[in-house]
């Protein structure tokens, strides 16, 4: 298999890239550089940008706004935004509900809700984990309970990233108690200005309102917002779930960082030499960036299959990238703390009006590798994933 790009798929890069460098502000992506939250507007302001040249729905079906990209192509673009620091187009509309309803959605459903979700006219927020159901997400509790046009939902969200910003919910909920775990369960769209719902917002540990509880007491929802048919939507999260572990991969965003750690390594005082000149935080890179090039040639093959794959199908393939994207991620941030050293620890700036204590980068680098110890666990554990490999691939 000859996995170099060809001339074509090198051209349609470069513009890529010229379109990421010259659209994009500059202020955005400096601040997803150096691992920063972005705010509500700067998301909205990147999405939209994208969205005018024709790239946040890239992975849609053309007639609702994508791509007809070979999976070269696709995977280009997906590298390219990451290397490039593009936030990413908000994964909960155009990598999550968004190919679900296009997918498995009624014609009604379809016309209602892609454009605006494609747009960000519509932000969306993922309701799958609950206090006792997360990585066995099959043991979820909400209900949801047909009373004639309507189902009534009672139950709790949790980890629900951005909720506090969101204008509808796709949730998963148990509409047949009686039956085993993931064969009672539907997938359901609810509008977050719903009488009944409240949200919470969890603080985590770098300070940040990022994630949230969702609750849900008596919440009234039109029938018509059942997407495919009732008790099937255990299919509908698997489908959305390969499509999430696929992109946590992420080897464009291992890519920019590991190149950092590169550039600022040999700019950092160690002794009487700089950091880089140390043999033993060479050995750390080298070892990521063997890692990193065995996983991208593994991804490459990935889509190079997927080109004689149904659409509709997930991929236990999603597992693997998973697992080792997750691992690689966490493998650059704890090799950037090295960087910064002491000035990971320092305080932000505006968070007492003074100077910065170092460089202006380092503010963002302790956060950025807390935050990214969850990696491993949402879309699924790594454990999880294991066990998915071992029963699709060895037969367990």
């Amino acid at each position: 298999m000859d996995l170099r790009y060809t001339p074509e798929e090198i051209a349609f890069r470069d513009e890529l890239r010229t379109i990421f460098r010259s659209k994009i502000p500059a202020a955005i992506r400096k601040k997803i550089s150096d691992g920063h939250h972005l705010t509500r507007d700067e998301i909205v302001e990147s999405h939209r940008i994208l969205h005018a040249e024709g790239l946040a729905t890239p992975n849609w079906p053309v007639e609702w706004g994508g791509k007809d990209w070979s999976p070269v192509q696709r995977y280009i673009y997906n590298e390219e935004v990451l290397a490039n620091a593009v936030p990413m187009p908000l994964s909960f509309n155009v990598a999550m509900v968004g190919p679900v309803i296009a997918n498995f959605g009624s014609q009604a459903q379809k016309e209602k809700f892609l454009p605006k979700t494609a747009s960000l006219d519509i932000w969306w927020a993922q309701g799958f984990s609950e206090p006792g159901a997360g990585s066995d997400l099959a043991s979820l509790k909400t209900s949801a309970k047909r009373e004639g046009d309507h189902y009534i939902v009672n139950g709790q969200k949790t980890w629900t990233t951005l909720g506090q910003y969101a204008d509808w919910i796709f949730l998963l909920v148990r509409t047949d108690p009686a039956a085993k775990k993931q064969q009672g369960i539907s997938f359901l769209l609810v509008d977050m200005k719903t009488p009944g719902i409240t949200v919470r917002p969890i603080i985590t540990i770098d300070g940040a309102h990022e994630v949230n509880e969702v609750f849900f007491d008596e919440v009234k929802v039109p029938a018509e917002n059942l997407v495919g048919e009732e008790n099937k939507g255990w299919d509908y999260a698997k489908f959305l779930l390969s499509n999430e572990r696929s992109n946590i991969a992420r080897i464009g965003f291992s890519k920019e960082k590991i190149a950092m750690i590169k550039s600022r390594a040999k700019e950092t005082p160690s002794g009487d030499a700089t950091l880089w000149e140390d043999a033993d935080f060479r050995r750390r890179v080298a070892i990521a960036e063997i890692e990193m090039k065995a996983l991208e040639i593994t991804q490459m093959r990935v889509v190079a299959a997927q080109q004689h794959r149904a659409s509709d199908k997930p991929d236990p393939n999603s597992s693997i990238l998973k697992i080792k994207g997750s691992e690689l991620q966490q493998m650059a941030t704890e090799l950037m703390m090295t960087v910064a050293g002491p000035y990971a620890a320092a305080m932000p700036s505006h968070s007492h009006n003074e100077p910065p204590v170092g460089p202006d980068w380092a503010e963002g680098v302790a956060p950025q590798f807390f935050n990214y110890r969850k990696v491993s666990i949402y879309g699924g554990s790594n454990e999880i994933q294991r066990n998915i490999i071992a029963k699709a691939f060895l037969g367990l």
